[in-house]
């Protein structure tokens, strides 16, 4: 018997930036995952503007989704985030929700749901966050996020910090 081939799974990735050129940070990283071994780029949502979750005194977020499909495992996947990360600058984060070169969140990994030390899938936090809400739903309106629902039927708190396409 022949071994199994890992098969392709759908990924979802949400970037941010908001120091050293944003958009050309996003750009960047975007080029870097259409790069990934045993993957591949099939989607990006336009650029979107928003407030920062955290501390207010630090400039607008630049964020994305991008869509892939990968034939890695959801560990091996994650580590080649945290790469591209590095390789872009990123710090240790000194300060929670403070300013960064880079962010790249996995959000969704097939049907993947796991609570692991430094991994959890889907990404809990996914539903309350319009910046990832709203260009994953400009790319992917009838994914459907293991134990959440369809990304159309999320609604979008009108509440949370604003975001709005940049032109």
């Amino acid at each position: 018997m022949r071994p199994s081939k890992p098969r392709w799974r759908p990924v979802y990735v949400g970037l941010g930036s908001n120091l050293s050129d944003p958009v050309a940070q996003v750009n960047r990283a975007l080029e870097s995952l259409a790069q990934l071994p045993k993957s591949r780029l099939v989607l990006r949502s336009g650029l979107y503007r928003s407030a920062p979750l955290g501390p207010q005194d630090q400039p607008e977020f630049v964020n994305a989704v991008a869509a892939l499909l990968s034939r890695l495992d959801a560990t091996a996947f994650l580590v080649q985030l945290q790469r591209i990360e590095r390789a872009q600058g990123r710090q240790p984060d000194a300060e929670r929700w403070g300013p960064r070169i880079i962010d790249l969140d996995l959000l969704v990994f097939g049907d993947a749901v796991a609570v692991e030390p430094g991994l959890t899938l889907p990404h809990p936090r996914i539903a309350e966050r319009n910046f990832v809400l709203l260009p994953l739903g400009e790319i992917a309106p009838e994914l459907v996020i293991p134990g959440i629902g369809r990304v159309a039927g999320i609604e979008v708190d009108d509440t949370r910090p604003r975001i709005e396409p940049i032109v």
